[in-house]
């Protein structure tokens, strides 16, 4: 079972004035490792528009390697620009996920636009940088992954990992709207795919974790590392309606796998939940675990989704 000690938050977007763009919420954050510092990619939005939708930008904070509390950088401007009129990423970029190949950082992102019958909908993309991570230039105007026969809508929550020179991609995927309160609410799942060149995906068209909460469970945010012979993967899951407070929010589940394919879930050795009070007390979601010093930590969101920032935790030893 995973023990995760609490170290606190560790960044709160409405502590950085002068940046319009980064209003509120820091959500999905993704870590690269460099020489002197951890970057830590996430997303953001500006105050919402008249009719209260927003759109959302992706930057990134840099810390101290060696004292994750100290913030020595963070973006003056997002890391790429909106999309144009009708393209898929017209209306925002969350969440993303960044890897380091070779000088290249290679982002995965949600690429967000809006909708007439339901809210929006969402496709992944693809942009790399060659300026140490600072801006991204995108493939192409479209994305990588996109609707499908089996995967018609909601392709989002991109987690990029490279293994033995093999690309692999968990994300998740649409499977219905419910209507609810006169509210469209989407349920999503986990789902996978490959690649020999990061462009081309092979799909794997199912979903990988169970439901635990009911059939219309959805399912977010499939972190996945290997480690001791064995995949492990923390994620988030949520009732399908009335999830944006405590009782039906956001929480961390975990599973894991001998073949990357076929997982089982064990959600009580997750080793992380709500606190009594504070800024995660009704919600933790969208983990991502990284490796640094010789610990594994891990980042997180609390309450409203990342409205107020991230925070972090570190796994006792021989806990995993």
């Amino acid at each position: 079972m995973a023990i995760w000690r609490k170290l606190g938050r560790i960044f709160k977007p409405q502590d950085h004035l002068g940046r319009p763009w980064m209003h509120a919420f820091a959500q999905a954050p993704s870590t690269v490792l460099m020489e002197d510092r951890l970057r830590v990619y996430f997303s953001c939005r500006p105050s919402p528009e008249a009719d209260g939708s927003y759109v959302s930008y992706t930057a990134y904070v840099d810390f101290d390697r060696q004292d994750l509390t100290r913030i020595i950088g963070l973006a003056e401007t997002p890391i790429m620009p909106l999309g144009g009129v009708g393209e898929f990423d017209e209306f925002g970029t969350y969440p993303v996920s960044v890897i380091r190949v070779d000088h290249e950082f290679h982002a995965y992102y949600g690429g967000w636009t809006r909708c007439e019958s339901v809210p929006f909908d969402v496709a992944i993309g693809k942009a790399v940088s060659r300026d140490n991570g600072v801006t991204f230039t995108k493939l192409d105007r479209g994305p990588v992954l996109g609707p499908s026969l089996h995967e018609p809508f909601i392709l989002s929550g991109p987690k990029i990992r490279r293994y033995h020179n093999e690309w692999f991609l968990w994300y998740i995927a649409g499977r219905k709207w419910l209507k609810h309160n006169d509210r469209m609410e989407p349920v999503y799942k986990i789902r996978m795919a490959r690649s020999s060149d990061g462009v081309t995906w092979r799909r794997e068209n199912r979903d990988l974790i169970t439901n635990v909460l009911e059939e219309d469970e959805a399912q977010a945010s499939p972190d996945v590392f290997f480690k001791d012979g064995l995949w492990h993967m923390f994620f988030c899951y949520r009732y399908s309606v009335d999830y944006r407070g405590k009782e039906k929010g956001y929480r961390i589940g975990y599973a894991k796998s001998a073949d990357a394919l076929n997982w089982v879930r064990c959600d009580e050795n997750a080793g992380i939940g709500v606190s009594a009070d504070g800024w995660d007390s009704e919600m933790v979601s969208y983990p991502h675990v990284f490796e640094l010093n010789d610990s594994i930590y891990m980042l997180y969101l609390g309450n409203q989704v990342g409205r107020e920032g991230f925070g972090f935790a570190v796994l006792e030893d021989g806990s995993l």
